[in-house]
């Protein structure tokens, strides 16, 4: 498993890179300014950036305990991506409505819409992640990274 120090830099890198791609890509398609989705950004980055290592820490956890490894397949890596994003939609909502000014419905929307980029994103990221700072339980390992 991941060592402490290794999922701060795992989840730091994370977040630091996607603000640089989400604050200015919210701001234009929402049609917002790009302060208030700054603040949406960083706010939101700091509860994902929590809620990524306690998840990811939990979900390694029961890989590990379910399969005897933490190398995730590409299935398991889908399975994994779209439960962290469901996680974090429901502790974000209601801050972006709230900071917002918006209905929930609109901060549903919103959330969404973030959560399918950071889907998309954070799949390619932990890929390319993993083989960059791969753990010496995978090298002798046959399944497909």
């Amino acid at each position: 498993m991941r060592s402490p120090l290794d999922r701060l830099r795992h989840a730091l890198s994370f977040e630091i890179i996607a603000l640089l791609l989400v604050t200015p890509l919210g701001a234009a398609v929402f049609h917002m300014p790009m302060h208030e989705i700054g603040v949406v950004g960083v706010v939101g980055a700091s509860l994902a950036t929590l809620w990524n290592m306690i998840y990811n820490y939990i979900f390694d956890l029961g890989l590990r305990r379910l399969t005897g490894t933490t190398r995730k397949t590409a299935r398991i890596r889908v399975f994994h991506t779209v439960l962290f994003e469901a996680g974090l939609l429901v502790i974000l909502m209601p801050f972006i409505a709230w900071y917002l000014g918006i209905s929930l419905w609109q901060a549903f929307v919103m959330d969404v819409s973030f959560a399918l980029f950071y889907m998309v994103y954070a799949f390619g990221f932990n890929w390319a992640y993993d083989r960059l700072f791969p753990l010496p339980e995978w090298k002798n390992s046959p399944s497909a990274q």
